[in-house]
Parts: structure tokens; sequence; C-alpha cells
């Protein structure tokens, strides 16, 4: 089969997912050897939601850019006149082992190698969780081990950017997710963080190191039953060899509640290190052979941030987004030129352009604050729209510091119960939450939502919502009974309010179910 007009694809698919399949291919007009992913749809029926989650996926691997991620080289939509229309994504073929098919085969890695594998992995995250990426389904058959010695990350097919439930892109009716490698707060639904992830790569590397995986059951809610409530098994009772701070870290990693886990990857990654030793030739897997790409890491390696040799001069003024032929003439600004740049970036945004949706705005934000005041109701507005659509784009830290700044200024000007205000205190704390600061956005929103309750009530919609979005993270810090203390009585006014089935209430109904488990 061809489609595009140029991939070439194998009689068999490589491998099948909870996605699609993944054919080995050829990229005909480039003469390469190439991999593509393409929908299926379950039951041969096409689903507009896994459609969606399909093109999300290719999103967010082509945002990576990371060695450790296979590149993106296309992604399209195959139309095929007897049947319905496949997405499809055109990514580098990898040629190596999973650490699945590696276990089956060898075992139990040796302890350098394992830590090898996790440390490269957790360096794949870190790049992830600074874009607000959430792997969400990191296994060992995701996990690719090729001659180099390097390891891929496979499969971003999970990920998440700011929606907590995924509730736009996961309603398929199946389980998203592993069981095997699910952490506990993503099997009860509540909101993920980095944190998520290190659990799951603790139960990767605990696998590595015993040869044994470490929660299975006979069926699903079996797993479940176990991943939330069974501690984990220090590694050295079947591998007495592991070195005892090599098996703490482990544990660390595989805490049931995320805030007592490692708070980043990096600290994991640092933390690794020490012990990737004795990383010799894996017959048949990792080559001997000198590596032009091992040649190119041991240069990278030894590059090493240096103190600064001067100081920069701090009375060169600052303009974002400009040239200097541009500051001449920033003064002849109008409403217009405003508009005209939010009318671009809210187009861009729609079609989840937002890298380019920001340039086009932060081209303006500077220029309008000093053509017009930067307290004017016109640039306020510009900058929430820059703030929303970092957001959207998942930049986070970004996000936060402009809703922090917009929430100064807005007070200022209209005073602490505007509603802006009050929408810039909740996204700043869910920027808090999406970068793993479980305990600064609790405190953030249990405050906003004190004032909130005073000014709009008890029963309004809003103050609803915030208090379902608290026990979400009070779950996702692993307070179950602070959660079920928040839910229990949020349904109860859900219930009161609107019907046992209304839709809020089937959902908090549902958050409760799981804590149950």
């Amino acid at each position: 089969m061809i489609i595009g007009d140029r991939y070439e694809l194998d009689d068999f698919p490589l491998g099948r997912g909870g996605m699609g399949e993944v054919y080995g291919g050829y990229d005909k007009k480039l003469d390469r050897r190439v991999a593509v992913k393409l929908v299926r749809f379950p039951y041969g029926r096409p689903d507009e939601a896994l459609v969606k989650r399909f093109i999300h996926e290719a999103r967010v691997m082509a945002k990576l850019e990371h060695p450790g991620t296979p590149a993106i080289y296309d992604a399209d939509v195959h139309h095929d006149p007897h049947s319905d229309p496949r997405p499809f994504m055109v990514m580098q073929f990898v040629d190596g082992v999973t650490l699945d098919h590696l276990l089956g085969e060898q075992g139990r890695l040796p302890i350098g190698w394992a830590v090898a594998v996790a440390a490269q992995t957790v360096a794949v995250l870190h790049a992830a969780h600074e874009r607000g990426i959430f792997h969400r389904d990191l296994k060992p058959s995701n996990l690719m081990l090729c001659s180099e010695g390097t390891v891929k990350v496979l499969d971003f097919g999970l990920a998440m950017f700011h929606d907590p439930e995924l509730s736009k892109l996961t309603r398929t009716g199946t389980v998203l997710g592993t069981p095997a490698y699910m952490s506990p707060e993503q099997i009860r639904g509540a909101a993920l963080g980095p944190q998520s992830d290190l659990y799951s790569l603790g139960l990767v590397l605990h696998e590595l190191l015993t040869g044994l995986r470490m929660f299975d059951g006979r069926t699903e809610y079996d797993i479940f039953d176990r991943q939330v409530n069974e501690p984990a098994s220090p590694v050295r009772l079947q591998r007495p060899e592991v070195p005892e701070d090599l098996d703490r870290l482990v544990l660390s990693l595989l805490e049931k509640r995320a805030e007592n886990r490692p708070a980043q990857a990096k600290e994991v990654h640092d933390c690794l290190l020490p012990f990737a030793t004795d990383l010799h030739a894996i017959p048949g897997i990792v080559s001997p052979a000198p590596s032009p790409l091992r040649m190119y890491a041991d240069v990278i390696s030894r590059v090493v941030p240096r103190p600064p040799t001067f100081t920069a001069p701090s009375a060169i003024p600052v303009t974002i987004g400009l040239s200097t032929s541009d500051t001449d003439g920033e003064w002849q600004l109008s409403q217009g030129d405003i508009a005209r740049a939010r009318s671009e970036a809210r187009a861009l945004a729609k079609e989840s352009r937002y890298g380019q949706a920001v340039e086009v705005l932060d081209a303006v934000v500077a220029r309008a604050g000093r053509a017009l005041g930067p307290m004017e109701d016109e640039v306020l507005a510009l900058r929430l729209h820059l703030a929303e659509v970092l957001f959207e784009g998942s930049d986070y830290r970004r996000a936060a510091s402009a809703f922090a700044e917009l929430n100064h200024d807005l007070t200022k000007k209209h005073g602490p119960q505007d509603d802006a205000v009050l929408h810039c205190r909740r996204q700043e704390a869910t920027c808090q939450a999406l970068m793993g600061q479980m305990g600064t956005a609790l405190s953030m929103l249990e405050g906003l939502l004190s004032d909130e309750r005073d000014l709009y009530g008890e029963d309004d919609p809003r103050t609803l919502d915030l208090r379902r979005q608290i026990g979400l993270l009070q779950l996702s810090a692993g307070d179950t009974e602070q959660a079920r203390h928040i839910l229990s009585g949020l349904l109860e006014d859900l219930t009161r309010l609107y019907g046992q089935k209304h839709p809020d209430a089937v959902r908090v109904r549902d958050s409760l179910s799981r804590l149950s488990m």
C-alpha cells in the first residue's frame, strides 16, 4: 500500500497499540526507511475521539525534538476511496530491540545497563515535562535499546497537556494506559504531574533489575488494587548485590503518594548517573564497534557550565520581539494593529500552532505597553491573551509568571474581586499543579475558594467546579481522606442542585468510586 503518494508500506505491521498500527515503510521521495503509524479504529468503526488523540500524538512528539525520541517527518490523512480516511504519522525508523523483548530473552539486565536505560529515559522525561507533556504509558515495550547503547522512548500517544482528565481526548471506552505500569493517581483518575511518569519509571527500573514485573494479577482490578494499596518490595530482596542507595531511589520512585516521590526528572537523573557503570557491549544488541554517535556524545559530555567571566551592562533597554528598526516606529502602534495581531494569534492557536501564536503576540506586547500604557484595558487584554496561549501551548512556567503579573496589575486596577483577577489566580495555580508543584497549587486554590465562596456563593458553578479541582488535586497528592471529604460534600451539593444524573454529578461519583480501590 502507498499512502501520501510517497510512503510505501510493508505488508504486515511491526506492532499494534491502543491507538494504531505501526508499519515499516519506504519514503520513495527521499530514499529512506521510515516507520508509519496509522489509526486503527476499534471494531472497524470510525472514532472521532481516537482521531483527535492520534493528531495530538503527532503534535506532542514533533514538539519534543529530542534525540531520545523518534524524529517526526510528516503527518497527514490517507484518503482511501474504499474505506474511511485514516490519519497517519511518518517517523524515523528506529533499529533496535524493545526492553520487553530484551527481558524475555536475557532476563534481568546488568545493574549498570538497567540504570543507563533509566537515566536516558528520565532525560527524555525531563525534556517532555519541561514542555508540560506527560507520557502516561511508560513501560518496557515503549523503550527501545539501539546498537550504540542509546535508548528511544516510543509512543507518546497518551501524553497530555493541560486537561487533567483528557476529557476531550480519551472517551473511547477503553482503559488508557497499561495497568501494570500506571501510577495510583492515574488509576484513580486524578490530575497528573511529573511524579506519575516517575512512578512508572520506578516500575520499569525495578523490573530491569529483578527481571520480574512488580504488580501483576488475574484481572485489571487486581492489578489496580495492588498498585494503589500494596507497598513496593525492595530490589535487594531479589538481587542483594544492588547498591543500597540505588534500592532506596527505586523505592522513592514507587511511593504511593506523589508528593513523597522525587519532584523532578532531573533530580532522578542526577541520582542515577553514579550507578551507570560497566557498560560493556551486549552481544547481539549493543555493538562494541566505534560509533560516530558515541564520539559525538563524548564531546558533549565535556561541556560544563563555567562561572561568567564578565557582567553584562544592565542599562541596555530590552525590547521583546522587535528589531532595532522596529523600535523607531513603536509609538505609532494602533489598536487596529493589536486587533490584527490577536486575530492572527487566534487563528494560529485554533490550528494548534501555539509557538507561532506566541511569537505574534510577543511582537506587540511590549510595543503596546509603551504606546498605549501598560495599564490600559487593551494592553491588559493582550497580555491575558498571551498568557492563555502560553497555557494552551503547555509553556506552564512562562504562563504561571504571566498570570501572576496580570493578577497583580488587574487587582491594582479593578480590585481583588474582579472576575479576571480570580481567573488569573486559578490559571496560575493550575500551571503550578501541572509543573508538579501540588502543595503550592493546593494552597493557592484553597485561598481562591474562600474568596469565590464569599463573592459568588456556595452553589455557583464556578465555586462548585473549583471544589472539584481541589478534590482531584488532593487525590493526585495522595491525600485520599481529604479528597473523599471534599468530593463527597461536592456530590451531595451537585445532586441537590442538579440531580443524580447530571454530568457533573456523574463525574464526581466516578472519582469517588475509584477511591474505594
